[in-house]
């Protein structure tokens, strides 16, 4: 095909069939390099030959993928979908390769969990505590992220499963939920904070102090946000993001500003003494959190096998949570 020809014909199944591993490679690494000479040069072959395998690729799909450069190519915008399908699939022989190898070898594989802070810690916990006594081999990869961050690396296929929440609706089309829990909510600050005490403080007084807020695209924000934005105020005394609660505690303790934070992650900060909780009329709990896998694709064993554990120990909590609660009743 001509590099400047594409087909409006629809892709079908068989012309994707014919597309090869070293296909795959090529794409790959000319996504990273942008340029013929390097991608012949890292594939051991000559430049002649690279063109001639960019040359099949696109006939193959009937479409042009790069725009020729003087000083190198740039893939246009079916190119760009192409090299994250490329990486996708390279990715999953890798692991194909090492978890097939680490099972032959008597394993029982690798496994990458993404969690959220907060309560899902506890959970995570003692999660892979009992994985680890159920598969004492399995090698198990933990990430703490935010859910935003979480859903990108579990479409990446950077983690397996992930526990967090959605932060948009249109990820429910794409991703498998199931709920673990829910989390609650408290406006934080340093023990020596004028608003500390029984004395309940409202949303104008609130807004009137500097803030320690989540990023914007994070589920705890966007709580903070509205419960603003609802009663028509906003934040003026300054306002600090980060995604880090450690930096946040510091900051906390040195300042007088305030923080709204998972109640799990702030309790034992309260109860040594190193931060105080201030009564305020704001919501106290976040909408629940979960088990999120890509929609359609079955999880490892290994997968499953976490599921069930954290699934087990979540229910187990929430059924001592009603039994606590009945009998303050």
């Amino acid at each position: 095909m001509s590099p400047d020809q594409t087909t409006c014909k629809p892709l079908v199944l068989t012309q994707v069939s014919r597309l090869r591993f070293r296909h795959l490679q090529f794409l790959d690494i000319l996504g990273n390099t942008r340029n013929l000479r390097l991608t012949a040069e890292q594939m051991h072959m000559t430049q002649p030959a690279a063109t001639k395998i960019l040359m099949d690729i696109e006939d193959i799909l009937e479409s042009r993928l790069f725009d020729r450069l003087p000083r190198g190519m740039r893939p246009n915008e079916l190119g760009l979908f192409t090299l994250r399908y490329a990486h996708s699939a390279l990715d999953g022989h890798r692991k194909f390769v090492d978890e097939f190898s680490t099972l032959k070898q008597g394993g029982h594989g690798h496994l990458s969990v993404g969690a959220i802070s907060g309560s899902a810690a506890h959970l995570l916990i003692a999660a892979v505590a009992e994985l680890q006594r159920l598969r004492p081999l399995l090698v198990l990869k933990v990430l703490e992220q935010s859910s935003d961050q979480l859903i990108v690396w579990l479409t990446e296929r950077k983690i397996d499963v992930m526990i967090g929440r959605f932060t948009d609706e249109s990820q429910r089309n794409q991703f498998q939920y199931e709920r673990l829990a829910g989390e609650g909510l408290q406006i934080t600050a340093g023990v020596h904070h004028p608003l500390r005490g029984p004395n309940v403080a409202g949303l104008t007084e609130l807004s009137n102090w500097p803030w320690i807020l989540y990023p914007t695209s994070t589920a705890l924000r966007k709580v903070s946000d509205d419960v603003f934005s609802r009663a028509g105020l906003s934040l003026t005394s300054g306002i600090v993001e980060t995604p880090s609660f450690l930096f946040a505690v510091e900051l906390m303790q040195s300042t007088k500003m305030l923080s709204l934070q998972p109640a799990a992650l702030v309790d034992k900060y309260v109860r040594r003494g190193l931060l105080t909780r201030i009564a305020a009329d704001l919501p106290d709990h976040m909408p629940d959190f979960g088990l999120i896998t890509l929609q359609g694709e079955p999880p490892s064993p290994a997968a499953l096998a976490f599921m069930d554990v954290i699934r087990t120990i979540a229910d187990h909590d929430s059924a001592l949570g009603l039994d606590l609660a009945k009998n303050r009743s």
